[in-house]
């Protein structure tokens, strides 16, 4: 912890949420820093601006190169590996560290512990269900990361937190060798970010090394047995233990559900004969299976960290998702229209898509070479209707004929602004009381919209004018 910085040369790669602050905070410890960055844009000038009035240097655009007499190289989690940059590092031996391990390193004497929480999906949702949990114990807490708080500015702050959520991502995670959660979870596991790491198995080692030095829990996924593998191989604190999350009836040493109650059978006095009640799956909010897993994993680190069993109700009652997860916009006619427009790839859908009996589901965008037989296959007696849109709707499509030949599918190749209303309107003839219109695009936002909440929001919009429409016509 607090290495000295004193006049050491260091080279800060990147601007935004994370190199901003990573740049201010070395520069506080008496570095000398110079920030590079590829992109000369106009909030990138704004940042430099900002860093230069304190005596910093910016490098902006140029293909970002290492500067000369570099000694220590910290990064923003979006530049890949393989950037010309950290090529050169390597090969002048200069050590590379993520904005996290930055933050680890940086850590006061008595600093509060990480419960640290990694997965394909569901990372923030948990992160935040577990904040809820801890501020319901009475603890301070903040949830930081991949999300919220600074990092950095919760470690280096002037009022210390008794434990924090770190939502950390894949990329986080590879260049944060040191980190040592007291606790953590691996929610599960699919391939996400392939470009970036190389390869599933580069991504899920990554993942795999927030396990590492864990103190009391490592947390699992019992309906994911990667997830279950990583613990195994994971070098952790004596006594650790693997604790498994499952929406079936738990084994000693899991948390699950036994009659719509959310249960506890790894931190009792007699795991083998008996269970801690919780939370009912109706404190979940919403309850749909995906996100009670969520709850139950968000319960297991709090309960590793020895939060009472009524707070983990509370917290997971006082808890509020955030937009575009599985958002209920409105109930009409018997149809209900949800905005999961945060499920971007083809693991996120079918969680979504698991939560309805009956759907139309609205679908489509840019794939990232995702393939979606699996995702119909296991979705298709689900589907009353498809409407497709984006760039890749066509691999959706051909997915649908192959494995759902019954489901009624209609594409609408229009890439304007009205693209959205047109499929709602679409989405509602097709639907029937009792459905859901389901916005799960399994695809990336970026073709047609600045990204996910922006599609979100046009589908609520376009759900309300739907709405209003009905309603004008219905007057005499």
């Amino acid at each position: 912890m607090n290495p000295d910085f004193t006049d050491l040369r260091v080279t800060v790669a990147g601007l935004g949420v994370s190199g901003v602050p990573a740049a201010k905070a070395l520069h506080a410890l008496g570095a000398r820093v110079t920030v590079v960055n590829g992109v000369a844009g106009e909030r990138q000038r704004a940042e430099a601006a900002e860093l230069e009035a304190l005596g910093i240097t910016v490098r902006l655009g140029g293909g970002a190169t290492l500067p000369e007499g570099t000694e220590l190289v910290v990064t923003a989690p979006g530049w890949k590996p393989s950037s010309p940059l950290f090529t050169a590092a390597a090969k002048a031996g200069v050590e590379i560290w993520g904005d996290v391990e930055l933050a680890w390193r940086l850590r006061k004497p008595g600093a509060a512990p990480w419960l640290a929480v990694t997965g394909t999906n569901g990372k923030t949702t948990t992160t935040r269900m577990l904040a809820a949990i801890l501020t319901a114990a009475g603890l301070r807490t903040a949830a930081v990361g991949n999300i919220g708080v600074s990092l950095l500015d919760a470690v280096l702050g002037d009022e210390p937190y008794d434990v924090l959520a770190v939502e950390l991502s894949s990329y986080q995670l590879h260049w944060a060798p040191s980190i040592r959660p007291h606790s953590a979870a691996v929610l599960n596991l699919a391939p996400d970010h392939l470009d970036w790491h190389g390869s599933m198995a580069a991504y899920t080692a990554d993942k795999g090394r927030i396990y590492q030095g864990n103190q009391v829990a490592c947390v699992y996924n019992r309906a994911d047995p990667e997830t279950e593998r990583l613990v195994r191989e994971a070098d952790v604190e004596e006594g650790c233990r693997a604790i498994g999350f499952t929406l079936d009836a738990p084994r000693p040493s899991d948390f699950g559900l036994v009659d719509g109650i959310l249960v506890d059978r790894a931190f009792v006095d007699d795991r083998v004969n008996s269970a801690q009640e919780l939370a009912e799956t109706a404190d979940v909010n919403p309850p749909a299976p995906h996100n009670i897993a969520n709850a139950l994993a968000a319960a297991a680190l709090a309960r590793a960290y020895g939060v009472e069993p009524a707070a983990v109700r509370e917290g997971l009652r006082a808890f509020r998702p955030d937009a575009h997860r599985i958002a209920e916009v409105a109930t009409r006619d018997g149809i209900t229209w949800v905005d999961d427009s945060k499920a971007t790839n083809t693991h996120a859908a079918e969680a979504s898509l698991a939560a309805y009996p009956s759907i139309v589901w609205l679908a489509g965008g840019l794939a990232k070479g995702a393939v979606f037989d699996d995702l119909v296959i296991k979705s298709a007696d689900r589907l009353r209707a498809a409407v497709l849109i984006g760039a890749d709707r066509a691999l959706i499509r051909e997915a649908l004929a192959r494995h759902a030949p019954q489901v009624p599918v209609v594409e609408l190749g229009r890439t304007d602004t009205g693209a959205m209303a047109a499929a709602v309107a679409v989405a509602r003839d097709r639907a029937q009381p009792g459905d859901t219109v389901l916005l799960a695009p399994a695809c990336a936002s970026m073709d047609m919209f600045a990204n996910y909440n922006e599609r979100g929001d046009m589908f609520a919009e376009a759900v309300r004018r739907l709405g209003a429409a009905d309603s004008d016509s219905d007057e005499p």
